[in-house]
């Protein structure tokens, strides 16, 4: 039989902005005023409060809908993080938007493929990023009329900023309208089925196999997220009511926010807790450090990479970052094993620090196991179903494994996603027809119900927590005039994962895996590089439909001593 969680929590069924910050016109109360979003780096003038979130929040949606957007229209962001991200976030929602991020490192033809599978109608750019957005609008026919200049120049003068003359777009601040105006703004509540039906966002996720696809997401999976999250958060008696949360909170935002990790946690949960955010533009680990020591922050959310620097770093080791005002740390998007756990607890007095777990995934929007906070968590273990949630392990057969045997988990939930957009039968291999999402991660669970993820099904490569298809790269290496078959797959490489290719070059031709480098140095970016190596052989082994099979690669990989030189 399948698990349920020992929790329920009811699910509102309203639109995700009015979940967050209420119904337009209502009264933020004593937080009105309050901090809600900083610059790290500028935070005595770069600063958000709840109430100007919400008005700018507001401004942008007017903006928005007089340039021409309608219900139903995508709008896609290209920038790193900003205070001003989770107001784009916000002003979509409340236009009637869906709201597509973008990786910031994405060359122009990554951007270009997300553009045409969510049909972009709009494109924010940061200021480094606009060249790549003309570029990559320009190979899916989009105008530059659709193209905005995105940075915090707002913020420094209302109404300032200014438009790339040269490449003929428009500055960002053309889609804000007056204090006044935006004060008016009344969004829809979306209350009843069309909190179910209507999309808050388009999420590129790789799913299980193939190349990325757009999650769709409704408002309703969303809040049904966050109000499990917010449920189990309140657990603990020191953070058991938004006051106490506000008060007794400060996050720091060191990761993407186009990841989804950082954007639930820092466009939603924070402003649903009403937690004083920092926000770090790009992520560098002194300077995180540093950020800690000064703003005293007092939870992390992390991605193993940056908590297994932590560990490594001399002057953490050595007590000269005073990090003692943290006391919760939380880690997600890739498995963090039991050893990188405990050296980094050892870096608090013995008791202070537990670090959680979690299972998240852009399909289900984002958690779906995670811990109790008042419960040790046991290292290497994922945790507990959240509230609402139901689990089971299943065989090859779909046929539920015994307790402590490995299965594949099937999950489902009210946060589930509702399809990947426009792509019905990569939906139909991932959601069966009575609501189980196919996740394609490998678990085993205990008698006390912790689950420990031990592998993955599906093809994705995970590199510093961020997904990349194999079925992408491939494509571009079989593009190479000199390779008649390639491979990809993810290799360990320390705690984190790496692309290693196995190409078939063409005999009548010289292929060196130097060339190869070179070759998709400009076509992908740096998370998507073959930094596991390129090995040539003679055949590409495949089922007798031509699939990939993957798992006599990895079975080859780890047997092998050596990789060619990168």
């Amino acid at each position: 039989m399948p698990r349920k969680s020992k929790w329920t929590v009811p699910v509102p069924e309203v639109s995700l902005v009015t979940y967050t910050l209420g119904p337009a016109g209502a009264s933020l109360g004593k937080h009105e005023n309050e901090l809600a979003y900083a610059d790290a780096d500028k935070p005595d003038t770069h600063f958000l409060t709840w109430g100007s979130f919400r008005l700018w929040s507001q401004r942008f949606a007017v903006g928005l809908i007089a340039a021409g957007l309608k219900p139903g229209d995508r709008v896609v962001t290209f920038t790193p993080n900003d205070v001003f991200y989770p107001v784009l976030y916000m002003g979509i929602c409340m236009a009637g938007g869906r709201f597509s991020p973008a990786n910031a490192r994405f060359l122009p033809s990554e951007l270009a493929y997300q553009l045409k599978v969510v049909g972009a109608k709009f494109v924010l750019a940061s200021d480094e990023n606009v060249a790549g957005a003309v570029e990559a609008a320009g190979i899916v026919g989009l105008g530059k009329e659709s193209i905005f200049v995105f940075n915090d120049a707002p913020l420094e003068k209302d109404g300032g900023g200014a438009d790339d003359v040269e490449r003929g777009v428009r500055h960002w601040k053309h889609l804000l309208v007056s204090k006044e105006e935006g004060a008016k703004f009344v969004w829809d509540d979306l209350k009843g089925e069309a909190a179910k039906s209507t999309t808050s966002a388009l999420v590129m996720s790789s799913g299980t196999t193939g190349l990325p696809k757009a999650v769709d997401i409704s408002h309703y999976a969303l809040v049904a997220n966050n109000a499990q999250t917010d449920y189990v958060m309140n657990l603990d008696p020191n953070l058991a009511t938004r006051e106490l949360s506000s008060r007794n909170s400060r996050w720091l935002c060191c990761i993407p926010m186009y990841h989804g990790l950082g954007l639930v946690y820092f466009t939603q949960i924070s402003a649903l807790r009403r937690v004083p955010t920092y926000i770090m533009r790009q992520f560098d680990l002194n300077r995180m450090l540093d950020h800690i020591q000064r703003f005293k922050i007092t939870e992390l959310h992390l991605v193993p990479p940056i908590l297994i620097g932590m560990t490594k770093h001399p002057r953490v080791r050595s007590g000269k970052y005073d990090i003692s005002t943290v006391t919760k740390t939380f880690s997600c998007a890739a498995p963090l094993g039991p050893e990188p756990t405990r050296q980094y607890e050892a870096l608090w007095p013995k008791g202070v620090m537990n670090v959680k777990q979690g299972l998240a995934s852009s399909e289900s929007a984002c958690s779906t196991i995670g811990w109790d906070p008042t419960v040790e968590a046991v290292p290497g273990s994922v945790g507990e179903l959240m509230p609402n949630c139901e689990m089971k392990l299943v065989d090859d057969d779909g046929v539920e494994v015994p307790q402590g045997q490995p299965g594949e988990i099937w999950v489902r939930s009210p946060n589930v996603m509702s399809q990947y957009w426009e792509n019905p039968k990569a939906t139909a291999e991932s959601l069966t027809k009575d609501g189980w999402l196919v996740t394609g991660d490998v678990a085993t669970v205990d008698a006390n119900g912790y689950y420990y993820v031990v592998d993955r099904k599906k093809e994705m490569i995970k590199v510093k927590g961020v997904q990349v298809a194999p079925a992408e790269l491939e494509a571009i290496l079989l593009d190479h005039p000199k390779v008649l078959d390639a491979a990809v797959i993810g290799i360990k490489k320390g705690e984190d994962e790496a692309p290693r290719a196995y190409i078939v070059p063409d005999p009548s031709t010289t292929l060196t895996d130097r060339e190869v480098m070179e070759y998709m140095d400009g076509k992908v970016s740096t998370i998507k590089k073959l930094t596991g190596g390129i090995v040539f052989t003679d055949v590409i082994p495949k089922a007798p439909s031509g699939k990939i099979l993957r798992r006599i690669l990895r079975e080859k990989a780890a047997k092998e001593s050596k990789t060619s030189k990168l």
